[in-house]
């Protein structure tokens, strides 16, 4: 079993532990994984548990209303995508703005790249309902935010920026070059990224520098629900 293989499970694994916590009565089947998972992260490097709880909360509260989600860690530089069914279908590196933040600031989508303050190239925080949808410059994207011009694509930029070299580096220092947007291999796009996002879904940006509850404030309480209960059940009863 390579250690990408050993990754993948241990991480469904974990799924299936937080799915319980938060309280997903069918955490047995959640944590069963497909035949195909792409994993794409770096051997050896592990996702936070920050992450998992995340992921579980989502499935548990039906924060997602039944489209697929992603889970983005910009200080580990990884994106995780679940289908619909809160099941893991890739987990994989990604490139964020390269300023650390979590703002947007006013006015940005209007801008053209090269016109965008450096202290503003950040990779906003937060939930975001996004989906496939026109752009000026780049044809039919899957925007994340329309409203702050930030999408998920394949690798774009300057062979200067050296974006493939960044992106297959273990270290998660270089990870921070684009404008705002997020990169990720074209392989992971088109296999992954692609066909779960045909339809729109769910995009949570965990923050580089803004409390997690304020970020996220219904998973924060949740969590710290949780926490106090010794790992008991703590999701939202069913209406």
């Amino acid at each position: 079993m390579n250690m990408w293989t050993q990754t993948i499970r241990a991480l469904a694994g974990s799924l299936a532990l937080a799915f319980a916590t938060f309280g997903v009565a069918e955490a047995e089947d959640a944590g069963v994984q497909p035949a195909f998972v792409a994993d794409q992260l770096p051997p050896g490097q592990d996702v936070s548990d920050t992450v998992v709880e995340l992921a579980g909360w989502v499935v548990a509260s039906r924060d997602s209303e039944g489209y697929p989600f992603a889970i983005i860690d910009k200080r580990a530089a990884q994106i995780l995508v679940f289908g619909a069914d809160g099941r893991l279908r890739g987990a994989a590196s990604g490139l964020f703005g390269s300023a650390a933040g979590d703002h947007t600031a006013p006015g940005v989508a209007g801008l053209a790249l090269r016109e965008i303050p450096g202290r503003d190239r950040t990779t906003p925080a937060g939930r975001f309902v996004g989906g496939y949808g026109p752009s000026i410059d780049a044809g039919r994207v899957l925007w994340v935010d329309y409203e702050s011009a930030v999408s998920i694509h394949p690798l774009l930029g300057a062979p200067a920026e050296r974006r493939a070299e960044r992106l297959a580096s273990p270290s998660t220092d270089d990870n921070r070059v684009t404008h705002g947007c997020i990169n990720v291999a074209t392989e992971f796009y088109e296999r992954i990224i692609r066909p779960t996002f045909a339809s729109g879904g769910v995009f949570y940006i965990l923050p580089d520098r803004a409390p997690l509850a304020e970020t996220f404030p219904e998973f924060a309480q949740s969590r710290e629900l949780a926490q106090r209960n010794g790992g008991r059940r703590a999701g939202r009863a069913r209406h």
